[in-house]
Formats: structure tokens, sequence, C-alpha cells
């Protein structure tokens, strides 16, 4: 871990990189040149990456000593600190991509003269003619490098040594490498590396100073003075620091800025560069860093500004930091945490609830915490786990104080064990199931009901998307026959969706009427001014459940969900 300890301040701007391009001027039959717009040759591009030109050089990889040399000569660049540089490699591949290969993009005579100066060749040749080695000996060399492939061949496809894995007999070898459901205080000895006791830090000192309940001596706690969602964040994070020496975290603007919703603000008091840090608008390296980071021994906290960027860094989210667990045999942790906010006024591409999309990968927890004191709990539990983590926030709802649990936000610390549910409700009539800020609405919905027609909800907030404990849910579902579900992702394909399938599966002679999903118009996000015609609003779960499961006397529906409103919707994809 030494690397990670020392890089920030010993290697700024000279990092000891060396990229070596091997370069055969092929993809699978794409060629760079002719199909590259602005490519010429690989090592000029050096020259646009820094005041060094990287480096840059192009070298003969069909010649060893020509190879050797370039190393010696880049390995003192990067022990100068001089770094990063970069080799362009040329040499050429013989056989196809794949045994489907036809070769149709290369002629056989350009395959035949590569192969004229294939260095197997004329390497032993030029040996050979120097002195240094006779045929006899390199004969000899051949038949040894034979004998060790077919060895290790062999060796790779012995039973004995590496078992073919029997699913019948064992159908859940690969479930149980999923997740490594390990805790971990810290994962190195060392002190954490702060700037000034935890006690003396200005804002965490206000942290602690605040109003935990909403609520003091019957009057409403004025928002300057209330614990909310972002504080309840912004203390797990702080205690977590100076508990793991390896804890960094780092995103758009997390330093001098605070994070662009402030969980970080005044953080930079207490930690050094190398600990908290701002990275480039550069998502795909941001998640990329961190898995490197994380499976290299240490522990990465970063931050993607809004959910709507989780594409940007789509493969590493879904084919690296979620599997790399499972493919390495449970060798390897994981522990990333990901933020990503769910915005709420900023239109088609800042403003989207892409929980369904992360829940569907195998390998990610996924979680959403709506209150406080879920926040607190949930983000204590993901920065002890050795799991990757995709932890939702709603911007919504950061100025919220803790409205549901008794005695408001403890001071002391907890975890919330991944799987579990957040009943915030009691009602005998309907349960209303909900994700992230809808859980507001769904109150509301609730207090309508009472007031106005005598029934009582039940309401689960379902923080915890993956992994999913259902015996709240079907507990409640049980007692009521009747569920709706409640999240801000567009209704179609959400995860909410899915929660319904399940529930009609276990519950199904329970159920009065079928689930209702109340989810966001397959639209766009419209602009914030329309906001009500987007998200699903309190009045939207009245008319499902009117429409859907009770008629509510003297109730209209306003809100099209009729079976024939349905219809249409789905045959035009809207």
């Amino acid at each position: 871990m030494d690397q990670f300890n020392t890089l920030w301040e010993n290697h700024k701007g000279g990092m000891p990189i060396l990229y070596n391009v091997f370069n055969n001027s092929y993809g699978m039959g794409d060629q760079t040149r002719g199909e590259t717009m602005g490519y010429d040759m690989l090592a000029r591009i050096g020259s646009g990456v820094s005041p060094t030109q990287f480096h840059a050089e192009r070298i003969n990889g069909f010649n060893p000593l020509a190879v050797i040399d370039a190393m010696e000569r880049k390995l003192k660049i990067l022990r100068a600190g001089e770094g990063p540089v970069m080799l362009d490699t040329l040499t050429y591949r013989f056989s196809g991509h794949s045994t489907s290969d036809q070769n149709a993009y290369r002629t056989k005579e350009e395959i035949d003269a590569w192969k004229e100066i294939d260095p197997i060749i004329t390497y032993r040749k030029g040996l050979v003619e120097a002195g240094v080695v006779g045929d006899a000996k390199l004969e000899e060399i051949l038949a040894e490098t034979a004998e060790r492939m077919t060895m290790i061949c062999k060796a790779a496809s012995d039973p004995e040594i590496s078992p073919y894995v029997d699913f019948k007999k064992d159908p859940a070898v690969v479930e149980r490498l999923m997740f490594s459901n390990q805790k971990a205080e810290k994962l190195d000895d060392r002190e954490p590396e702060v700037n000034m006791p935890l006690a003396e830090v200005p804002a965490y000192k206000k942290l602690k100073e605040k109003e935990r309940c909403p609520i003091v001596d019957g009057k409403p706690v004025s928002k300057m003075k209330l614990f909310n969602l972002r504080d309840a964040l912004s203390e797990v994070i702080y205690d977590r620091f100076y508990e793991d020496p390896t804890l960094i975290a780092y995103g758009e603007d997390v330093r001098d800025w605070g994070g662009a919703f402030a969980v970080y603000r005044g953080m930079m008091d207490a930690f050094p560069h190398s600990r908290l840090f701002n990275s480039p608008i550069a998502e795909a390296a941001i998640v990329g860093t961190a898995v490197g980071y994380a499976v290299s021994g240490g522990r990465a906290l970063v931050e993607l500004m809004y959910a709507d960027f989780i594409g940007c860094a789509g493969d590493e989210i879904f084919n690296q930091m979620s599997k790399w667990q499972a493919m390495s045999a449970g060798i390897l942790k994981m522990p990333v945490v990901l933020r990503v906010s769910v915005g709420s006024k900023y239109g088609a591409q800042h403003s989207q609830d892409w929980t369904a999309l992360c829940a569907h990968i195998p390998g990610l927890k996924v979680c959403f915490p709506a209150t406080p004191w879920e926040a607190k709990g949930l983000m204590e539990a993901a920065l002890k786990g050795t799991d990757p983590v995709v932890f939702f926030e709603s911007q919504r709802i950061y100025d919220v104080g803790e409205q549901f649990h008794e005695g408001g936000v403890p001071a002391e610390r907890y975890e919330i064990e991944f799987g579990d549910t957040n009943k915030v409700r009691d009602g005998k009539d309907v349960t209303i199931l909900t994700i992230g800020a809808a859980l507001y609405r769904a109150v509301d919905a609730a207090k309508q009901l009472s007031e106005k027609y005598g029934m009582e909800a039940d309401i689960i907030n379902i923080h915890s998307l993956v992994p999913l404990d259902y015996t709240k849910i079907i507990e409640s579902v049980k007692k009521t026959g009747r569920v709706v579900l409640v999240s801000d992702a567009c209704a179609r394909g959400s995860f909410m969706s899915d929660v319904a399938k399940n529930i009609t599966e276990l519950c199904f002679d329970d159920l009065d009427a079928p689930p209702v999903v109340v989810g966001a118009r397959n639209w766009i996000t419209p602009p914030f001014e329309f906001d009500q015609f987007f998200f699903p609003q309190a009045s939207w779960i009245l008319d499902a459940i009117h429409e859907k499961l009770v008629p509510l006397p003297g109730h209209v529906a306003e809100n099209g969900c009729t079976e024939a409103e349905a219809l249409r919707r789905a045959k035009e994809g809207v």
C-alpha cells in the first residue's frame, strides 16, 4: 500500500506508469490507418498529452534488443519522477483474432511478408551469426520450451489439479461468490492520516450541536439547526475516515467545494489531499480507479454527481466493480461505495432514477435511503463492508430531518443491515411500498386516505434494494390484501415492477387485487415546472387505489389509471 501513501506528494505530475501498447495494426478486423480519424502514428499522440510529449517513442517490437534498450531508457525516466511514458511497440498478429476469423481484411501476401521477419527466426539467426549461441543449444531450448508448454497445458486441464465444478452437486457454487458479506473496521493497521483530532474539526463540531429531532418542546426546529439527511451522511464519513486509514474519497468538486451537495463540507480541514481530492470530469476514470484501489487493498468512497452519469462509467460499474469478486473466486474484495444522486429539477439528463439499472446487475449491492436515520445506518454498513455498493441519494430530501424514527437520529454509531426494510406507518387497509423520496408523497397520500376515507395505510420504505428481505413486505400484504408500489423511476422496467411480480407470486392467495405500480411517466424528464405531471404525486397514489384496488367514496380520478389508458401507453411506448 505504500504507493498509495506517497503517490500524491512524491509523484505529483510524474506518475511512474509505462503505457506499452503492442501495436499489431488491427482490432478484430478494423485498422487504425484509414479508419481512425486523425490517426497516423500512435507515438505522435503523446505530444498532445503533456509538455514532455509523454516521452513517447515508436520501437520495433520484432527486435528483442530494441525492446530491452527502450525499456531501460524509459525506466530511468520513471525512476527520476518524470513519467508517465509511452511506447508504441510495433508487432504483428500472424493468426486471426479468433477461430472464426477468415482474414478477409488482409491479404495472404501481407501475412507472408511479416512472417519473413518473424523475430523467432530472425533473432535466432542473429544470435548464431554473432557467435552468441549455436544451433544445437537453440534446438535444446526449443525442445525444453515445447515440453514446458505441454506440461502447463496438461496441468491446466488436469481434473485433479483444477477440478470441474459439479453444478448438480453444488448448484450454489457461483452464488456464494457474488458477495463476500464481510465486515472490516479498517483494512490496514496504520494510523489514519488526518490534519487534526476529530473533536477539533469545526464542521464536525457543528454537526454534533444540531438537533436530531424535527420537533423540540412541541416546536419545529429551524432548518439551520436541524440534523438532516446530508448531515447523517457527513457524520458517518467523518467517523469512518478516522478509523480506516485506507479510506479515500474523491469525485468532482468534493474537496474545496465540499461536494456538489455539501456532504463533504468542511472535510478539507480534516483530511490531507491524499485522502480527499477532486477528480476530473471523467466518470469512467473515477469508478475504474476505485476498482483498482479496492483490489489493491484499499477502501474507496467515490461520487458521480448525478445518477444520469452512470452510463458514462457503464463498463466500470457493470463489468468491473460488480464482477471481480466472483471472477477471482472470492480472492479479491471490492470495498467500493459509489455515491450517486438523483436530481429533482434539472430536466432530461440530470433527474433520472436508475436504481433498476444497477439492481439488474449481479454483484452490486444497491441502497436508497429516504430518511436521515436510514442514511446514517446504511452508510455505516457500506463503509465497513467488503462488497461494492451503489448508494443512491435524492437531492429532494438532503435537507429533511428524521420524521419516523423515535428519538430522531442517534448520536452513537449504528448499522442498518443490507436487506432490511423500514416500516414507517401502521395500517390495516392497504400497503404502500416506497423507494427514495417517494416516501414523503406516500405519507401525504396516507394522511388523505385516513382523513377523507377512513382507510389506514401500512407504509414500508425499501431502502435496501439488493439484497432485499421480503419478510415485512409479505406480512403487511397478507394483512391488508392490497399493495401500491411507488418510486420516482419510470414505471416501465422499474425495480418496483420486479417487486410487484414477486409479491404476486409470494402472496397470490392473500391478494384482493393485483399489485399496482405507480412510477414516473415513461418520458424524458421535463423541466422543473412540470414536475407534478411527471413524478408520482400523492393524488396519483389515491387514483391508483381508487381505480385498481378499492373504490374511494366520492373520489374522482384525474391521472389516467384506467386499463384503457394503460393499454394505450403500452401500445405507443409511452
